[in-house]
Parts: C-alpha cells; structure tokens; sequence
C-alpha cells in the first residue's frame, strides 16, 4: 500500500513548509524546522520528474513563507489607503513568489543526482548537493529585485550555538548545515550510522564552540552609550499634535547632561525635522547634550525641486534619504548616513505610474518617495573629553538583514548603529529582525547598538550575544559601555565569497563521491 509521501506529496509538502517556519523566532522550535526539512528531502528523492521536484518544493516554501512572515498583514493596519484585510493577501502572493528559490534549489539538487548518476538518492551526495543549491537559492533571494533576505534558515542556529560557524561560513552557510543535519536524521532513519555521523559529530563540535564563545572583555575607559526606546506607536508617530509630547518623552529618556561624555541613540526616524535645513531643531537637540556628548538620531533628508506654476516657480518636494545625523553639542551636524537598501512598498513604491492608479501606496505614509545612499559608510564620530575619535557603521532598520553588504571592509568601523521602527511589524517581525542582527554580530565580529521606538532596542556584542534589551511596547534606555568589537571575522573579510567556496566546496566533494563508495 502506497505511503502517505507517495500518496499526497504535495499537501505533505505544503504541510511541511507551514510547520517550518516554527523554527525561527518567536517559537524557536528548531528541531521541527530540521524534520521538516528531512521530510522535504525524501519528498525531492521520490520526485519522478523535474517538475515534481520544483513543484514540491515550491509547495514547502510558499507554505514556510506565509506563516514565517505573517508579521507583514500587520503592517496593512496602518495604512488606510489600501483595506486591511489586504495584508493577508499581500503576504500569501509575497510567498508565492519567494517559494520560488527554495523550488530551484530542489530541482537544482535534484538534477544533478541524475546528472551525476549515482547508486541512490539517499547517498551523501544528493545531501551535498542540496545543501550548495540552497546555499545559491538563499543568496539568489537577496539580491533579485533588490532582494528580500529576511529570515534566512540559518538563523534557527542561534539557540544552538552552531550559528557560530558563521565566523567563517556567513548566514547562507549556515543554512546548508541546516539540510546537511536533516539529511542526517533521513540517513539515521535509514541506518546508515557512519554517514549521519560524518555530518553529526562536526555539528556537535561547533555547537560546543558556540556556546563557550566569548565577546573580548570592554576595556577601561570605553564610550559611555545610552540606547533609547520611547515607545512610540506607529499609530501615532507621525501626529503633529503630539509632536511636543514625543519630544519630551525623547529628552527625558536621554538624561541629564553629565561630566563624562556619552553617546546618545535615537530611532530611526525619530524626529519630524530637517536637521539641515531647521537650526532651531538643531538648537533642541544640542541643549540636551552635556560636553563631548553626541546624539546619533534618525531624521530624513530632503530634497525640493522647483515647479513651474504658469508665470512662478514654486519648490515641490521631490525625494528623501531615510537618514541618520550625528549632533554635537555646539548644534553641528558632521556626519550623515543615507540609507541605501529601502524597502519596496514600505519607503518606495516600485513601478508607481501603473500601481498607484490601481490604488496601491505605500505602506508609511509620506509624499514622495525615498531615494537610496550610496551604500555602507564609515563615520567619524569626533573625539572629546578623553574620548578618541573613533568609526561607527550605520544600517538603518531594515539594512542590517543583507549578510556581507552592512560593512565598509576598507574603512571598517568599531561598532554599527541599527536604528529602526519595527513599530507596524507586528509581534513576529522585531524578534526576527533582532535574530538578523545577532548574526550580522557574529559574521563581523563587531557589536550592534539596536534603538528602535517600540522594541526591541538592545546592545548586542561581538559574538552576537544579547547584553541588554528592552522588550516591545515600553519605553526606557539602556546605559552601557560600548563593547569592544573582534579582529576581522574570516567571513568579514572574504564576505559572501565565503559561503560560495562552501558551496564549491560541498559539490566538489558530491562529485568526488560519484567514484567511490558513499
């Protein structure tokens, strides 16, 4: 009598692709994610053609896809232009199209074991292979279309200490470790002892390495830094009549001026302000910082136009940088980073001659469209008070998801700042974005400063560790010292070259097998 694999392949799939995603935050049931995943590979052995193979694959990912990112329908809640039961609807066709690369990694796999004939499916080769297709389908969804990078598999490691490994091997690596130890429980399942240990007991190792790893300790004398949360709703962040009220809670979560200098970070977009073009703004915000202080804050940058109006010119406004300035006491600005990886829908509105007549907009409100930076940067932070001059790195929000492009490698900087609104991504979207960070931490060996208006803002160290946090939907501040960053990571300084020589590596090592025994 036919298996239930055999008799309803696709809905398996479907299945397995929906209980997947319970592996990443806020579940963290990982162990599911790797049995989903084992279920996945004997799904693409039985596949009898090529399309069985891409159909039952994009099956798995269009069904891990719409519970994993589930966070996005809420962001539909605060836009009032579209309805919001769209959200739903915009995050199942959203999956629709990003199940598409886990689909090209299992025919890709699945056609070369037949490329490559080998005795059978179930070999390590067909296991190696899958894991370098997946490590290409994971990087290929990061760059197409700008690319959407959000919740690599790899990220299930964090609990595990095996996400170390991303020292060497990036997130995308880390990801084919993931089908590398579901492949071992199909092979366990099937007795074969030796090979499901070839792939466990190197796994048991970098999990022991993980979970001993310690950040280098903070030197006397390190920065004084102060991380603040407002708790500021999406709701009514951009409310001119509580615009005072914002601002007061943002001056009384920083603190009173004091003798040792600190730095002060605000949100992402955390005030209303052209800071270049309003010195009165500038004025506000430098009375409340005390000698050597500086204040790290978002607020955009603008650009006008002028408009011919029959007779007059007018200036309209004609784009933005999503921003964040550095302030200093005497009401400078010396530094500015622009960000350069916007968001599709939420600051831009891709192809908007055909969709805005549709009534599409884009999910934050505003009245044009924001332009990107030139990519990552290095800012001098001036020295002061005993306080050396020193570089910081800016990823703002949603940035710091895109492993190997959050660093300038040739000016590398002591730490990055994360600002973010993470504010209309639900309950789901700030745990997984933090997770994002904590690997970009670790691939960098550099600390992270997370402040975000609504959580979660936190201070996380070199090896990814989370030092301190405030949770979602209260507002405080974190005091700290800012923690010492590692030498260049073998993965900070390769980049995503790194995961590729793995994946060059696990099919070398396929084909070698085709010869021997297996």
């Amino acid at each position: 009598m036919p298996s239930l694999l055999e008799r309803r392949p696709k809905l398996i799939a479907l299945i397995a692709g929906f209980l997947s995603a319970t592996g990443f935050e806020p579940l963290k049931l990982w162990p599911v994610t790797l049995a989903c995943f084992a279920l996945l590979i004997l799904l693409i052995e039985s596949a009898l053609d090529r399309k069985s193979a891409f159909t039952r694959g994009w099956l798995f990912g269009v069904g891990h896809f719409t519970l994993g990112l589930n966070w996005i329908a809420h962001a539909f809640t605060y836009q009032d232009a579209m309805p919001h039961w769209f959200g739903y609807g915009a995050v199942v066709l959203l999956s629709l199209y990003l199940a598409v690369y886990p689909a090209l990694a299992t025919l890709s796999a699945w056609w070369l074991t037949r490329r490559l004939p080998l005795r059978t499916n179930t070999q390590l080769p067909f296991l190696l292979f899958f894991a370098a297709c997946w490590i290409a389908s994971e990087y290929l969804r990061a760059v197409v279309f700008t690319g959407f990078a959000w919740s690599p598999l790899g990220v299930i490691w964090l609990p595990t200490g095996i996400a170390i490994a991303s020292t060497i091997i990036g997130t995308y690596g880390l990801g084919a470790l993931a089908i590398l130890a579901s492949g071992a429980l199909v092979l366990a399942l099937r007795r074969r002892i030796g090979p499901a240990a070839a792939i466990t007991i190197p796994l048991l190792a970098l999990a022991l390495w993980g979970q001993f790893a310690q950040a280098p300790p903070t030197p006397a004398g390190a920065p004084r830094i102060r991380v603040v949360q407002p708790n500021i709703g999406q709701d009514e962040k951009y409310s001119a009549e509580l615009e005072q009220a914002h601002f007061r809670t943002l001056a009384a979560l920083s603190g009173t001026p004091r003798p040792a200098p600190r730095l002060i970070f605000w949100p992402e977009a955390a005030i209303p302000a052209y800071l270049d073009m309003e010195p009165a703004w500038r004025d506000r915000l430098a009375a409340l910082l005390g000698p050597g202080d500086l204040l790290l804050t978002g607020a955009n940058k603008v650009y006008y136009k002028p408009v011919d109006k029959g007779g007059y010119s007018e200036n309209v406004l004609a784009g933005a940088n999503n921003s964040v300035w550095i302030v200093t006491p005497d009401a400078r600005l010396p530094a500015r980073y622009d960000k350069a990886h916007l968001v599709p829908y939420g600051e831009y509105l891709p192809m908007r001659s055909i969709l805005q007549p549709l009534g599409l907009s884009r999910l934050v409100p505003g009245d044009a469209d924001f332009w990107p930076g030139p990519g990552p940067q290095s800012l001098n932070l001036p020295a002061a008070l005993g306080r050396p001059e020193m570089k910081m790195g800016v990823q703002i929000c949603y940035e710091i998801i895109f492993s190997g492009q959050v660093v300038d490698k040739a000016n590398r900087p002591a730490f990055l700042f994360n600002p973010s609104n993470d504010a209309w991504f639900g309950s789901w979207g700030p745990v997984q974005h933090l997770a994002q960070a904590r690997l970009r931490a670790m691939e960098e060996g550099m600390p992270i400063i997370r402040s975000t208006p609504t959580g979660i803002s936190a201070i996380i160290d070199a090896k990814g560790h989370v030092l301190r946090a405030l949770g979602p939907h209260h507002a405080g501040f974190l005091d700290s010292t800012l923690p010492s960053s590692l030498p260049p990571t073998i993965f900070a300084r390769l980049g995503n070259g790194a995961p590729t020589l793995f994946m060059l590596l696990l099919i070398g090592l396929a084909i070698a097998m085709r010869r021997g025994k297996s």
